[in-house]
């Protein structure tokens, strides 16, 4: 695992480089026909990760948010730029993420922030660290006042969290970011306590490596409404939280939609 690790963080900084290269520069993104945004940077990256792994790991497969390669139990699971939007705007609040998924398990994971520098990593088992320092989520309760939190939502989203997040905004304060991953970062190092996330098909490339890292510092990552699932397919949206307030975050989803 180790080894695995230290393959990711070399892909990160090298997938950081990229981001730095393009940031700012004019006439670098379209639109797919989701109506969401890519950049080249967004394609360079995701096809370095699959020369990289067909160098390395020529046994295993990728799961890029841009491309794919091979079918295996061990999935490297990409999203090359998560904060497109934001990033193709000069705002710099977009992350690289990098996750070997065995057998639907997240196992190992990187997010890294080329603007600050900040690399967030993680093994199964082994704890989770914000460069060389190891972080924990925070123990605060919803309603406490340094509580913070994340939510994401667009038109096309398959469940409509508009409605709950009226009903958390009376309990914490509420932000939207810009990138669920960076966010997600920000609850395992304890900035925040919680995000959701309404991310269905091939959403499994935001949460991936956000899985491990968040649970190896102590907090909790589930789908909408509390369950495990895997992380080489598409999810049924994400719950990542503190764990202290899962279980209430949890219980109110489910006042208002139903899995489907």
């Amino acid at each position: 695992m180790n080894e695995y690790l230290e393959f990711a963080q070399k892909i990160a900084l090298e997938a950081g480089n990229i981001m730095k290269k393009y940031f700012s520069k004019k006439d670098i993104s379209s639109y797919k026909g989701d109506k969401t945004i890519v950049t080249l940077a967004d394609k360079e990256i995701n096809a370095l990760l699959i020369k990289r792994v067909k160098e390395k790991f020529p046994e295993h497969s990728v799961d890029g948010e841009e491309e794919q390669f091979g079918r295996s139990k061990y999935v490297w699971v990409c999203d090359p730029i998560d904060g497109t939007a934001m990033y193709a705007r000069d705002i710099p609040v977009a992350v690289f993420s990098l996750a070997l998924v065995i057998d639907g398990v997240s196992t190992v994971g990187v997010i890294y922030d080329p603007f600050t520098e900040n690399l967030y990593s993680a093994i199964k088992g082994e704890g989770a660290y914000q460069n060389d320092t190891k972080i924990q989520v925070n123990d605060y309760d919803l309603e406490d006042i340094k509580s913070v939190a994340h939510f994401d939502m667009w038109p096309s989203a398959e469940y409509n969290l508009f409605p709950i997040i009226q009903e958390l905004g009376k309990k914490t304060y509420l932000i939207g970011l810009g990138s669920i991953i960076r966010a997600c970062s920000c609850v395992a190092s304890g900035e925040f306590t919680f995000a959701i996330f309404p991310g269905t098909t091939h959403k499994n490339c935001d949460i991936a490596a956000v899985k491990v890292i968040v649970e190896e510092a102590g907090g909790k990552v589930t789908n909408l409404f509390g369950e495990e699932q895997r992380y080489d397919e598409s999810i049924n949206g994400a719950v990542i939280s503190n764990s202290k307030v899962h279980n209430e975050i949890i219980n109110i989803i489910k006042n208002y939609i139903k899995k489907k």
